[in-house]
């Protein structure tokens, strides 16, 4: 993942509705999907939700006096492993989430909450096999009816980092047992 010095566009600025929760993602994401499932489209009140793949660790929450910490929610998702959706208590914003099949490994953060939306644009388009009929997908964009392998799907970059984190959690799990 490429540190924010050398990307003019990082770090990335965003935050709920009410502005009592801010983040900043530091260094380019794994990924960006345009998620066109009906689940997303229940939980946005929209046609897609546009989901970046960050690092927990690539995502600083900001703290001041005002600062409260969000609440997580689960609830169904596509695959039938749920999500955990993390809402500001105040204003019920989604700003991020995990989903079962990542953990929290992998944080899902609403390119809706950005600052400047500008500046994300989806490399993925996934659950294509329930969009809206009218949404038209870019020309050469990648299109999924469903979901997709992830290792042989993403940048060299990302996939290095995933399989780094997966073999770091095994080893961790083996140590408990």
């Amino acid at each position: 993942m490429t540190p924010a010095g050398e990307n003019p566009n990082y770090p990335l600025l965003g935050g709920c509705g009410c502005g009592r929760i801010r983040y900043a993602i530091e260094v380019e994401p794994l990924t960006v999907h345009c998620c066109h499932c009906t689940f997303c489209m229940r939980e946005t009140g929209s046609s897609y939700a546009v989901n970046i793949l960050k690092a927990p660790a690539a995502l600083a929450t900001a703290t001041t006096s005002e600062t409260i910490e969000p609440i997580p929610m689960l609830i169904p998702s596509f695959s039938g492993l749920g999500q955990t959706i993390f809402r500001c208590p105040n204003c019920y914003v989604a700003v991020w989430s995990h989903y079962a099949g990542a953990d929290s490994l992998v944080s899902f953060i609403r390119a809706g909450t950005l600052d400047r939306k500008d500046v994300i644009v989806p490399e993925l388009h996934i659950y294509t096999s329930t969009k809206q009929p009218w949404v038209i997908l870019p020309d050469g964009a990648q299109a999924f009816e469903e979901f997709y392998d992830w290792r042989k799907v993403w940048k060299a970059e990302s996939r290095e980092w995933f399989e780094a984190v997966l073999k770091s959690r095994a080893s961790e799990m083996q140590m408990k047992q």
